[in-house]
């Protein structure tokens, strides 16, 4: 009986384990501001019209940044967090900002604005 409780008490602790992993992976899979914002950084210098060519850098950032949101709740804070990086940047070309995901062979299914609602429009 007592190696029975033994098995029991071993696959509970299993079991806890598991669901404690499950649960750190969830929460790290959650998109920040600051993510999306050390993605893009390098793509500044062309939004600003400080670099006439977009970087190598800047497309691998948004290549990247489009990989990271995959999911519906991520694609929705990566367009909040975009939209307030961009009303913190000084001299910004929205006409270039939103060129940049095509330049970078990135297809992005709504429009790239400061009127984008990003409830409406951004869903996997």
């Amino acid at each position: 009986m007592a190696r029975l409780n033994s098995k029991a008490v071993a696959a509970a602790v299993v079991l806890a384990a598991v669901v404690l992993m499950m649960a750190g992976r969830e929460a790290s899979a959650a998109l920040s501001c600051g993510q999306v914002d050390s993605k893009l950084a390098p793509c500044v210098a062309y939004v600003t019209g400080r670099a006439s060519s977009i970087s190598k850098e800047c497309c691998s950032g948004v290549q990247g940044l489009n990989g990271l949101a995959r999911s519906s709740p991520d694609r929705k804070i990566a367009c909040r967090c975009l939209k307030s990086l961009a009303t913190s940047i000084k001299s910004i070309n929205m006409g270039k900002v939103s060129g940049v995901p095509g330049k970078c062979g990135v297809s992005v299914p709504f429009p790239i604005s400061m009127s984008t609602n990003c409830n409406k429009y951004v869903c996997t």
